[in-house]
Protein backbone atom coordinates (compact mmCIF):
# COMPACT_ATOMS: atom_id res chain seq x y z
CA UNK A 1 0.00 0.00 0.00
CA UNK A 2 1.25 3.22 -0.62
CA UNK A 3 0.74 6.35 1.74
CA UNK A 4 -1.02 9.13 0.26
CA UNK A 5 0.05 12.85 0.57
CA UNK A 6 -2.50 15.00 0.88
CA UNK A 7 -1.25 18.09 -1.34
CA UNK A 8 -5.05 20.16 -0.20
CA UNK A 9 -4.26 20.39 3.43
CA UNK A 10 -3.78 24.05 4.92
CA UNK A 11 0.14 24.52 5.34
CA UNK A 12 -0.20 26.51 9.18
CA UNK A 13 3.48 25.67 10.39
CA UNK A 14 6.79 26.92 8.32
CA UNK A 15 9.39 24.64 9.01
CA UNK A 16 12.21 26.85 9.51
CA UNK A 17 15.90 26.21 11.20
CA UNK A 18 15.70 25.11 15.05
CA UNK A 19 17.98 27.74 15.89
CA UNK A 20 16.22 30.59 15.23
CA UNK A 21 17.92 34.11 15.61
CA UNK A 22 15.30 35.73 17.92
CA UNK A 23 13.89 33.84 20.51
CA UNK A 24 11.62 34.49 23.82
CA UNK A 25 10.73 31.51 25.31
CA UNK A 26 7.42 33.26 27.10
CA UNK A 27 4.01 33.91 26.60
CA UNK A 28 3.20 37.44 26.18
CA UNK A 29 -0.18 36.76 28.21
CA UNK A 30 0.84 35.17 31.22
CA UNK A 31 5.04 36.22 31.63
CA UNK A 32 3.62 39.17 34.39
CA UNK A 33 2.10 36.83 36.16
CA UNK A 34 4.71 34.22 36.10
CA UNK A 35 7.80 36.07 36.91
CA UNK A 36 8.99 35.77 40.72
CA UNK A 37 8.26 39.15 43.01
CA UNK A 38 9.76 40.93 45.59
CA UNK A 39 9.53 39.59 48.96
CA UNK A 40 6.55 41.02 50.78
CA UNK A 41 4.56 41.60 47.73
CA UNK A 42 1.68 38.83 46.22
CA UNK A 43 3.18 36.54 43.70
CA UNK A 44 -0.46 36.60 42.14
CA UNK A 45 0.41 40.82 40.90
CA UNK A 46 -0.13 40.55 37.36
CA UNK A 47 -2.06 37.16 37.22
CA UNK A 48 -5.38 36.48 35.75
CA UNK A 49 -8.43 37.34 38.16
CA UNK A 50 -9.35 34.17 40.32
CA UNK A 51 -5.91 32.62 39.50
CA UNK A 52 -4.62 30.12 42.59
CA UNK A 53 -1.81 29.81 44.21
CA UNK A 54 0.32 26.79 45.53
CA UNK A 55 3.28 27.10 47.40
CA UNK A 56 4.93 24.76 49.55
CA UNK A 57 7.45 27.95 50.58
CA UNK A 58 6.72 28.19 54.47
CA UNK A 59 7.86 31.88 54.33
CA UNK A 60 4.55 32.76 51.48
CA UNK A 61 1.47 30.59 53.36
CA UNK A 62 -0.04 34.25 53.83
CA UNK A 63 -0.12 33.92 50.09
CA UNK A 64 -0.49 31.02 49.23
CA UNK A 65 -4.27 28.98 48.48
CA UNK A 66 -2.59 25.56 48.38
CA UNK A 67 0.47 23.96 49.31
CA UNK A 68 -0.26 21.16 46.79
CA UNK A 69 -0.83 20.95 43.16
CA UNK A 70 -3.33 17.92 43.53
CA UNK A 71 -5.18 19.90 45.94
CA UNK A 72 -5.41 22.97 43.79
CA UNK A 73 -6.92 20.88 40.75
CA UNK A 74 -9.70 19.53 42.80
CA UNK A 75 -10.88 22.45 44.10
CA UNK A 76 -11.96 23.41 40.92
CA UNK A 77 -15.10 23.74 39.66
CA UNK A 78 -16.51 21.79 36.27
CA UNK A 79 -18.26 24.96 34.95
CA UNK A 80 -16.88 25.27 31.54
CA UNK A 81 -14.96 28.50 32.64
CA UNK A 82 -10.85 29.02 32.21
CA UNK A 83 -8.77 28.34 35.42
CA UNK A 84 -5.43 29.05 36.55
CA UNK A 85 -2.95 28.10 38.86
CA UNK A 86 0.29 29.37 39.77
CA UNK A 87 2.76 27.13 41.40
CA UNK A 88 5.66 28.77 43.20
CA UNK A 89 9.38 27.80 42.87
CA UNK A 90 10.15 24.39 44.59
CA UNK A 91 10.63 20.74 44.43
CA UNK A 92 6.72 19.02 44.91
CA UNK A 93 6.69 15.15 45.53
CA UNK A 94 3.23 14.06 44.31
CA UNK A 95 1.01 13.17 41.45
CA UNK A 96 -1.07 15.06 39.83
CA UNK A 97 -4.71 14.39 38.09
CA UNK A 98 -6.28 16.31 35.80
CA UNK A 99 -9.84 14.81 35.18
CA UNK A 100 -11.63 18.32 34.91
CA UNK A 101 -12.88 19.02 31.37
CA UNK A 102 -12.94 22.81 31.51
CA UNK A 103 -9.90 24.70 30.37
CA UNK A 104 -7.26 24.96 32.70
CA UNK A 105 -3.95 26.56 32.47
CA UNK A 106 -0.82 25.59 35.18
CA UNK A 107 1.66 27.81 35.26
CA UNK A 108 5.50 27.66 36.97
CA UNK A 109 7.12 30.69 38.59
CA UNK A 110 9.77 32.11 36.64
CA UNK A 111 12.85 33.82 37.70
CA UNK A 112 12.74 37.58 38.65
CA UNK A 113 15.45 38.63 36.07
CA UNK A 114 13.24 37.03 33.23
CA UNK A 115 12.24 39.60 30.65
CA UNK A 116 11.04 39.78 27.17
CA UNK A 117 14.25 40.64 25.81
CA UNK A 118 14.68 38.27 22.76
CA UNK A 119 17.96 35.69 23.59
CA UNK A 120 19.93 34.71 20.98
CA UNK A 121 18.50 30.52 21.28
CA UNK A 122 15.97 28.88 22.56
CA UNK A 123 14.82 28.64 26.09
CA UNK A 124 15.15 24.69 26.48
CA UNK A 125 18.46 23.77 27.81
CA UNK A 126 18.80 19.83 29.03
CA UNK A 127 20.89 21.25 31.65
CA UNK A 128 18.84 23.61 32.79
CA UNK A 129 15.80 22.61 35.11
CA UNK A 130 12.67 25.22 35.46
CA UNK A 131 12.51 26.25 39.01
CA UNK A 132 8.71 24.31 39.71
CA UNK A 133 9.72 20.44 39.53
CA UNK A 134 6.80 17.58 40.52
CA UNK A 135 7.92 14.36 40.68
CA UNK A 136 7.61 11.39 41.89
CA UNK A 137 9.16 7.29 41.76
CA UNK A 138 6.32 5.26 41.07
CA UNK A 139 7.19 2.04 38.66
CA UNK A 140 5.30 -1.02 36.97
CA UNK A 141 5.46 -3.43 39.31
CA UNK A 142 2.81 -6.58 40.20
CA UNK A 143 1.11 -6.64 37.15
CA UNK A 144 0.00 -2.85 37.20
CA UNK A 145 -1.13 -0.40 34.28
CA UNK A 146 1.56 1.93 32.87
CA UNK A 147 -1.00 4.53 33.37
CA UNK A 148 -0.59 3.91 37.43
CA UNK A 149 2.94 5.02 37.09
CA UNK A 150 2.37 8.81 35.63
CA UNK A 151 3.44 11.83 37.04
CA UNK A 152 0.87 13.84 35.59
CA UNK A 153 -2.29 12.55 34.03
CA UNK A 154 -4.76 14.20 31.88
CA UNK A 155 -7.66 12.14 31.53
CA UNK A 156 -11.37 11.79 32.29
CA UNK A 157 -11.41 9.32 34.42
CA UNK A 158 -9.02 6.40 35.68
CA UNK A 159 -10.93 3.72 32.59
CA UNK A 160 -9.46 6.36 29.98
CA UNK A 161 -6.10 6.70 31.26
CA UNK A 162 -4.94 2.90 31.20
CA UNK A 163 -2.86 2.30 28.54
CA UNK A 164 -3.12 -1.63 28.52
CA UNK A 165 -1.45 -4.43 26.68
CA UNK A 166 -0.59 -5.70 23.36
CA UNK A 167 -1.37 -4.39 19.66
CA UNK A 168 -4.44 -3.00 20.44
CA UNK A 169 -4.27 -1.40 24.13
CA UNK A 170 -7.07 -1.13 26.78
CA UNK A 171 -10.94 -0.98 25.70
CA UNK A 172 -11.96 2.44 23.93
CA UNK A 173 -14.33 4.74 26.22
CA UNK A 174 -16.59 6.96 25.28
CA UNK A 175 -15.51 9.92 27.62
CA UNK A 176 -14.16 12.74 26.87
CA UNK A 177 -11.59 14.63 28.91
CA UNK A 178 -9.78 18.34 28.97
CA UNK A 179 -10.39 20.26 26.06
CA UNK A 180 -8.26 22.80 26.49
CA UNK A 181 -4.99 21.58 29.24
CA UNK A 182 -1.74 24.07 29.39
CA UNK A 183 1.39 23.73 31.04
CA UNK A 184 4.22 26.83 31.22
CA UNK A 185 7.87 26.36 32.63
CA UNK A 186 7.21 22.95 34.39
CA UNK A 187 9.42 19.82 35.04
CA UNK A 188 7.56 16.81 35.44
CA UNK A 189 9.96 13.53 36.57
CA UNK A 190 9.39 9.99 37.49
CA UNK A 191 12.46 9.65 39.58
CA UNK A 192 11.89 5.86 40.18
CA UNK A 193 14.61 4.88 37.61
CA UNK A 194 17.42 6.83 39.04
CA UNK A 195 17.28 4.61 42.42
CA UNK A 196 15.65 1.16 41.02
CA UNK A 197 16.62 -1.32 37.74
CA UNK A 198 13.09 -1.06 36.19
CA UNK A 199 11.30 -0.92 33.43
CA UNK A 200 7.94 1.40 32.57
CA UNK A 201 7.99 4.67 34.34
CA UNK A 202 5.85 7.50 33.39
CA UNK A 203 6.24 11.44 33.62
CA UNK A 204 2.96 11.84 31.49
CA UNK A 205 -0.24 10.38 30.09
CA UNK A 206 -2.57 12.41 28.22
CA UNK A 207 -5.73 10.00 27.18
CA UNK A 208 -8.98 11.45 25.42
CA UNK A 209 -7.94 15.26 26.61
CA UNK A 210 -6.46 18.28 23.96
CA UNK A 211 -3.32 19.40 25.90
CA UNK A 212 -0.66 21.41 24.98
CA UNK A 213 2.92 22.15 26.92
CA UNK A 214 5.52 25.05 27.05
CA UNK A 215 8.85 25.53 27.95
CA UNK A 216 8.67 22.25 29.89
CA UNK A 217 10.73 19.41 31.32
CA UNK A 218 9.73 15.95 31.08
CA UNK A 219 12.12 12.61 32.46
CA UNK A 220 12.23 9.09 32.70
CA UNK A 221 14.06 6.16 31.18
CA UNK A 222 11.45 3.97 29.56
CA UNK A 223 8.19 5.28 28.25
CA UNK A 224 9.14 9.13 29.65
CA UNK A 225 5.87 10.66 27.69
CA UNK A 226 2.52 8.94 26.61
CA UNK A 227 0.17 10.32 23.91
CA UNK A 228 -3.00 8.09 24.81
CA UNK A 229 -5.87 7.11 22.74
CA UNK A 230 -8.41 9.98 20.98
CA UNK A 231 -5.58 12.52 22.80
CA UNK A 232 -4.09 15.31 20.99
CA UNK A 233 -0.61 16.88 22.27
CA UNK A 234 1.39 19.49 21.45
CA UNK A 235 5.17 20.24 22.97
CA UNK A 236 7.13 23.10 22.28
CA UNK A 237 10.16 24.94 23.44
CA UNK A 238 10.86 21.47 25.99
CA UNK A 239 13.15 18.82 26.93
CA UNK A 240 12.01 15.05 27.09
CA UNK A 241 14.77 12.76 28.94
CA UNK A 242 14.66 8.53 28.43
CA UNK A 243 16.17 5.82 27.12
CA UNK A 244 13.30 3.00 26.08
CA UNK A 245 10.47 4.25 23.85
CA UNK A 246 10.32 7.54 25.47
CA UNK A 247 8.02 8.91 22.80
CA UNK A 248 4.83 6.51 22.44
CA UNK A 249 1.69 6.47 22.18
CA UNK A 250 -1.94 6.18 20.10
CA UNK A 251 -2.93 9.67 19.71
CA UNK A 252 -1.75 12.68 17.77
CA UNK A 253 1.61 14.39 18.90
CA UNK A 254 3.37 17.01 18.08
CA UNK A 255 6.97 17.96 18.87
CA UNK A 256 8.16 21.32 18.02
CA UNK A 257 11.57 22.53 18.86
CA UNK A 258 11.89 19.83 21.81
CA UNK A 259 15.29 18.57 22.58
CA UNK A 260 15.04 14.48 22.89
CA UNK A 261 17.83 13.90 25.74
CA UNK A 262 19.15 9.88 25.54
CA UNK A 263 20.22 9.19 28.64
CA UNK A 264 20.67 5.44 26.69
CA UNK A 265 19.44 3.09 24.34
CA UNK A 266 17.19 0.35 23.82
CA UNK A 267 14.31 0.08 21.79
CA UNK A 268 13.63 3.43 19.84
CA UNK A 269 13.19 7.24 20.54
CA UNK A 270 9.29 6.77 19.71
CA UNK A 271 6.98 3.63 19.64
CA UNK A 272 3.81 4.13 18.77
CA UNK A 273 0.40 2.19 18.04
CA UNK A 274 -1.26 3.87 15.07
CA UNK A 275 -4.95 2.39 13.99
CA UNK A 276 -5.88 0.91 10.69
CA UNK A 277 -8.34 4.02 10.47
CA UNK A 278 -4.62 5.86 9.51
CA UNK A 279 -4.91 3.91 6.09
CA UNK A 280 -8.36 3.81 5.69
CA UNK A 281 -9.11 7.37 6.19
CA UNK A 282 -5.93 8.46 4.33
CA UNK A 283 -5.05 10.72 6.62
CA UNK A 284 -2.41 12.85 8.56
CA UNK A 285 -2.58 11.39 11.85
CA UNK A 286 -1.90 9.27 14.83
CA UNK A 287 1.06 9.32 15.44
CA UNK A 288 4.54 11.17 16.11
CA UNK A 289 5.63 14.11 14.13
CA UNK A 290 8.95 15.99 15.72
CA UNK A 291 9.87 19.00 14.17
CA UNK A 292 12.89 21.73 14.21
CA UNK A 293 14.01 19.65 17.04
CA UNK A 294 17.41 17.65 18.18
CA UNK A 295 18.57 14.45 19.70
CA UNK A 296 21.39 14.21 21.80
CA UNK A 297 23.05 12.16 24.39
CA UNK A 298 21.70 13.26 27.75
CA UNK A 299 23.99 15.58 29.78
CA UNK A 300 23.25 13.02 32.22
CA UNK A 301 24.25 9.91 29.79
CA UNK A 302 27.10 7.22 30.66
CA UNK A 303 29.95 8.84 29.03
CA UNK A 304 30.41 5.72 26.70
CA UNK A 305 26.61 6.18 24.99
CA UNK A 306 27.92 5.89 21.27
CA UNK A 307 26.60 4.85 18.04
CA UNK A 308 27.15 1.15 18.94
CA UNK A 309 24.38 1.33 21.79
CA UNK A 310 21.79 0.69 19.41
CA UNK A 311 19.53 3.87 19.34
CA UNK A 312 16.93 3.70 17.03
CA UNK A 313 14.44 6.74 15.55
CA UNK A 314 11.80 4.24 16.53
CA UNK A 315 10.07 1.01 16.43
CA UNK A 316 6.77 0.12 15.78
CA UNK A 317 4.96 -0.58 18.54
CA UNK A 318 2.15 -1.88 16.07
CA UNK A 319 1.88 -2.27 12.68
CA UNK A 320 0.09 0.56 11.93
CA UNK A 321 2.46 2.77 13.72
CA UNK A 322 3.23 6.71 12.58
CA UNK A 323 6.61 8.65 13.24
CA UNK A 324 7.88 11.24 11.15
CA UNK A 325 10.92 13.54 11.53
CA UNK A 326 11.87 16.89 10.00
CA UNK A 327 14.51 19.44 9.87
CA UNK A 328 15.74 17.45 13.01
CA UNK A 329 19.49 17.00 14.19
CA UNK A 330 20.64 14.52 15.48
CA UNK A 331 23.76 13.14 17.15
CA UNK A 332 25.82 9.98 16.25
CA UNK A 333 24.00 7.92 18.97
CA UNK A 334 21.43 7.21 15.94
CA UNK A 335 22.09 4.31 14.09
CA UNK A 336 22.64 4.20 10.01
CA UNK A 337 19.40 1.92 9.75
CA UNK A 338 16.98 4.54 11.70
CA UNK A 339 14.46 2.14 12.65
CA UNK A 340 14.05 -1.59 13.79
CA UNK A 341 11.37 -4.45 14.53
CA UNK A 342 9.60 -3.81 17.84
CA UNK A 343 10.91 -7.25 19.48
CA UNK A 344 12.01 -10.67 18.16
CA UNK A 345 8.01 -11.93 17.95
CA UNK A 346 7.49 -9.33 15.40
CA UNK A 347 10.71 -9.09 13.80
CA UNK A 348 9.22 -7.58 10.33
CA UNK A 349 8.52 -4.05 9.47
CA UNK A 350 4.87 -3.91 7.93
CA UNK A 351 4.56 -1.78 4.52
CA UNK A 352 1.05 -0.25 7.11
CA UNK A 353 3.61 1.27 9.30
CA UNK A 354 4.61 4.92 7.77
CA UNK A 355 8.10 6.11 9.17
CA UNK A 356 9.45 9.59 7.37
CA UNK A 357 12.52 11.94 7.97
CA UNK A 358 12.74 14.89 6.06
CA UNK A 359 16.20 17.24 6.12
CA UNK A 360 17.77 15.40 8.95
CA UNK A 361 21.31 16.84 9.76
CA UNK A 362 24.14 15.85 12.03
CA UNK A 363 26.13 12.38 12.05
CA UNK A 364 23.18 10.57 13.37
CA UNK A 365 20.67 12.21 10.37
CA UNK A 366 22.92 10.54 7.72
CA UNK A 367 19.72 8.76 5.91
CA UNK A 368 22.10 7.00 2.98
CA UNK A 369 22.15 3.62 5.12
CA UNK A 370 18.60 4.03 6.38
CA UNK A 371 15.70 0.91 5.70
CA UNK A 372 14.37 0.77 1.98
CA UNK A 373 10.88 1.01 3.66
CA UNK A 374 11.49 4.57 4.82
CA UNK A 375 10.09 7.58 2.99
CA UNK A 376 12.50 9.94 2.47
CA UNK A 377 10.49 13.33 1.75
CA UNK A 378 11.21 15.63 -1.02
CA UNK A 379 10.46 19.48 0.25
CA UNK A 380 7.14 19.63 -1.24
CA UNK A 381 6.14 16.24 0.55
CA UNK A 382 6.87 17.90 3.90
CA UNK A 383 5.08 20.57 3.44
CA UNK A 384 1.97 18.63 3.97
CA UNK A 385 3.20 17.75 7.27
CA UNK A 386 1.96 21.18 9.68
CA UNK A 387 -0.09 21.41 12.74
CA UNK A 388 -3.12 22.13 11.17
CA UNK A 389 -2.84 18.74 8.70
CA UNK A 390 -2.17 16.42 11.68
CA UNK A 391 -4.69 17.73 14.10
CA UNK A 392 -7.21 18.16 10.43
CA UNK A 393 -7.54 21.55 12.52
CA UNK A 394 -6.27 24.64 13.50
CA UNK A 395 -6.46 23.41 16.96
CA UNK A 396 -7.71 26.44 19.38
CA UNK A 397 -6.16 24.64 22.54
CA UNK A 398 -2.39 25.88 21.46
CA UNK A 399 -1.17 28.87 22.75
CA UNK A 400 0.36 30.53 18.88
CA UNK A 401 1.51 34.10 20.80
CA UNK A 402 3.96 31.54 22.99
CA UNK A 403 8.01 32.77 21.75
CA UNK A 404 10.51 30.21 21.28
Amino acid sequence: MIWRLHSSLSVFLYLGSFFSSTVSALSPQFISCQVQKPAGQSPLEGCPAGTLYVSANVSESSFANFTRVQDAVESLPDDGNLAVILIGEGQYFEVVNVTRSSPLTILGQRPSSYSSVPISTPFANASQPNLVQIFNTVFVENGIDDAATAVLTVAPNGAAALIGAGTTGAPAQGAFGNVDFKMYNIDIQNRASLTFAISQALATDISYANASFYGCGFASFQDTWYTGKNASTYVVDSVIFGQTDYLFGFGTAWFQNVILAARGCGGGTAAWKGTNSSLTERVLRYGAYIADSQIIRSPDANATLNITDDCYLGRPWNDWAVTVYLNTFMEDIIEPAGWEPFDSARPTIMNTTFYAEYNSTGLGGDTSNRIPLEHLLTAEEAEDFTVDGVFLEHPSWIDYDYLY
